[in-house]
């Protein structure tokens, strides 16, 4: 749990500085791509909920469910993310869904036999694991409402 807190604060920390960079002119851009990757990624979960179904833990019950839950999460956070108003709270709703999200990660890296499909096989699902973290750090730029940000 501390290496994800210390790869969270280390992005953070990154973006924050290409912030206030001229060497990263994209990180507008990068910001207001936030909220609608969100809604994009939630909107699958309705269009096509069975690749989502299969990463679920298989502990936890209604599965279907679970998916249409993280659905309308995302889908919100990602809108709300574009509401200056909004930003705060919808980046919490994606902060903790992401972090609600993060045991199916972690049961594809710990049986990537049932996911055959994903190149790279084990070494990938267990190489993605850090990207929740960059996911968090994303939303919490995404969030920030400073001059530069709304520029």
């Amino acid at each position: 749990m501390g290496r994800i807190v210390a790869g969270i604060a280390g992005v953070r920390v990154w973006l924050q500085d290409c912030d206030k960079s001229t060497t990263f002119p994209g990180m507008r851009t990068l910001r207001s791509l936030c909220g609608p990757s969100f809604v994009f990624i939630g909107l699958l979960h309705f269009a096509v909920p069975e690749p989502f179904e299969q990463i679920v833990p298989r502990y936890l019950p209604a599965h279907r469910e679970l998916v249409y839950a993280s659905g309308v999460a995302e889908v919100a956070g990602g809108l709300g993310l574009m509401v200056p108003p909004t930003r705060s709270l919808a980046a919490r709703l994606l902060i903790a869904t992401l972090i609600a999200v993060f045991p199916a990660n972690v049961e594809m890296a710990l049986h990537p036999e049932r996911f055959p499909k994903i190149p790279g096989g084990k070494r990938t699902l267990i190489a993605r694991l850090p990207l929740q973290a960059a996911f968090i750090a994303w939303v919490l730029a995404a969030a920030r409402s400073t001059p530069a940000a709304q520029a």
